[in-house]
């Protein structure tokens, strides 16, 4: 039985065997088998003879109240009605006036009110912005963050600090101030990234994923970048969540972070030192974890690794099977995904000129690919690499896109 979103179990022997309902007077005939009064009624006054269950010829048509079970259901209904009360206020959506009232009165937060403030911004974007320009509940809710010593904290404490981060989470799509959140996590004389990346290390997908969009929304410029990234701990522990096994949704958000916290070369010679970039050759090779999303953030890294010797000596290392895989998404995934895996080809194979990146590209039919995508509607920029490449490739484009507009129409790469 359901009621809403409320699912109940109802006991077999409550049910009437003619209507299958719940019984709200049990009768019981002479054969000892119990109905509800309406429905063994509705059966007799057809013309019936015989208990529906057994089938045997009834000795008389008397009815005998069932007052035990009777008592049992009326016991079982109520409890059902109260916890339909309870779990009826538990996912209530507070109103805005709630809301403000429990943030003025509160100077510190228990669970009940952060879930209640929780479910009132999953609610709507407005709800968020309310939220997100309560300065001073902001401020409460980082304050949380610095006062858990994750030794000796309860789990009744750590549910709370889990609530507050979930929040953060939510709202920080509508903080206005990227910087100035930043600066209150990382920079207030309090230790509040402890407790984010803890979180992310033991909480389960959906807390990972909320702690990973904070620590790419506080990755705001260049110093931000550097104290997230150089948290002890916090680097192995990204890795882990990209490998092939983990959860989509974990892998995009993860990429995300990882791509707004590698711009500064040493944080890139980590994650080179880390083997990022096997992972990330897995990850595009894989297509069961390959989505669009996720393989333009992989290329994204790629590119941005590519900047760096250490990083194209591993991308073209080994049998070269990075930059084979990054050939293979030249094409047929997206505008976004083309340029990132043009820009990483164009940086080995073009500016730095790469033995390993000519055989690797020439192995996969790569030439063709780039005369293709010369064809395509690709941008200035793109198609500048592409020119250059092909130069790298001792390949004459006008000649070859004469060859190829002779028996080809209109190339479209995605």
């Amino acid at each position: 039985m359901r009621k809403d979103d409320l699912y109940i179990t109802v006991p077999t022997f409550f049910r009437c065997p003619i209507s299958l309902d719940v019984m709200k007077s049990p009768v019981s005939l002479c054969t000892g088998v119990t109905y509800d009064r309406a429905s063994i009624q509705r059966w007799l006054d057809g013309g019936n003879n015989t208990c529906p269950a057994t089938m045997q010829i009834l000795q008389n048509k008397d009815f005998i109240p069932n007052r035990t079970l009777q008592r049992l259901i009326e016991i079982w209904s109520d409890s059902v009605r109260r916890r339909a009360c309870v779990e009826s206020a538990e996912t209530a959506v507070p109103t805005r006036d709630e809301i403000a009232a429990a943030i003025e009165k509160e100077e510190r937060y228990d669970r009940e009110i952060l879930s209640k403030i929780l479910r009132f911004a999953r609610e709507s974007d407005d709800n968020k912005e309310f939220l997100a320009g309560k300065d001073d509940f902001v401020r409460l809710l980082a304050d949380l963050l610095s006062q858990v010593d994750f030794k000796t904290t309860s789990t009744a404490k750590l549910l709370v600090v889990q609530e507050a981060v979930k929040i953060l989470s939510m709202i920080r799509i509508k903080i206005s101030d990227r910087r100035r959140f930043s600066n209150l996590i990382l920079n207030n004389g309090r230790d509040r990234l402890t407790a984010i990346i803890f979180l992310f290390k033991t909480g389960n997908v959906e807390l990972k994923i909320e702690c990973a969009g904070l620590l790419e929304f506080m990755a705001a410029d260049a110093e931000s970048k550097l104290l997230i990234a150089e948290r002890d701990g916090l680097i192995s522990e990204l890795m882990k969540s990209i490998s092939r096994d983990s959860d989509p949704s974990l892998i995009e958000s993860t990429l995300s972070v990882l791509i707004a916290i590698s711009s500064q070369k040493r944080v890139k010679l980590n994650l080179i030192r880390e083997k990022l970039i096997t992972d990330l050759t897995k990850l595009l090779s894989d297509p069961t974890t390959s989505s669009v999303s996720v393989t333009e953030k992989c290329l994204k890294l790629l590119e941005t690794l590519a900047s760096t010797k250490e990083g194209r000596s591993e991308i073209c290392g080994g049998d070269g099977e990075c930059l084979k895989t990054v050939v293979k998404k030249l094409m047929k995934v997206s505008t976004a995904a083309t340029e990132h895996a043009v820009t990483v080809l164009w940086s080995v194979s073009y500016l730095f000129k790469e033995d390993k990146a000519l055989e690797a590209v020439t192995s996969t039919n790569g030439v063709t690919k780039i005369l293709l995508l010369l064809q395509s509607n690709c941008s200035p920029a793109v198609r500048r690499m592409l020119t250059d490449l092909l130069k790298v490739f001792k390949v004459n484009s006008r000649s070859c896109l004469s060859a190829y507009d002779t028996k080809t129409t209109h190339i479209m790469p995605f």
